[in-house]
């Protein structure tokens, strides 16, 4: 995500008198060459995200109409693979194949959890967890609501064994 000017407030003349004028230099090449949020989030970091949603998946049994060990709906499969992969992947198709399944949910979740990094003040904690809400409900806000929030910690607990 590309920084914008809004978060810039000016600076007034009385202050600016009192910061050496390198030190303002030096703060706004930081700023401009900050890397993007997105950025942050290393391929590393989401695989761990992937790997935690499998090991929290509900045990749902085998007549849930749910696919592959990350209890998917098949409508989600559909779409996701053509999105991320540019075919129609069928759901069973999707469970028997562990590293298709796996690549399918790394694409889907690897921008949602960078997109929630951003939407979380850049605080890796709570952007799993709203990934992790956003994958259960579909609304990252849920984080802390109920049984998505009890399942947003269970997620974050595993995903934190992998650092």
């Amino acid at each position: 995500m590309p920084h914008s000017d809004r978060n810039l407030k000016p600076v007034s003349p009385a202050r600016s008198r009192h910061r050496p004028s390198w030190l303002s230099g030096l703060l706004l090449l930081l700023w401009i060459a900050a890397p993007p949020a997105h950025a942050q989030i290393s391929d590393a970091k989401v695989d761990a995200l992937v790997e935690a949603l499998r090991l929290s998946a509900p045990d749902t049994g085998t007549d849930s109409g749910l696919y592959s060990d990350w209890k998917i709906k098949p409508d989600n499969i559909g779409r996701w693979s053509r999105r991320c992969l540019n075919q129609d992947v069928t759901p069973d198709r999707f469970a028997a194949d562990e590293a298709l399944a796996r690549q399918v949910v790394a694409c889907v979740m690897g921008k949602v959890l960078r997109d929630e990094f951003a939407a979380s003040n850049q605080n890796e904690i709570v952007a799993v967890q709203r990934a992790a809400a956003w994958w259960m409900s579909g609304d990252p806000t849920q984080y802390r609501s109920g049984a998505t929030g009890a399942y947003t910690l269970k997620v974050l607990e595993a995903y934190l064994r992998f650092f």
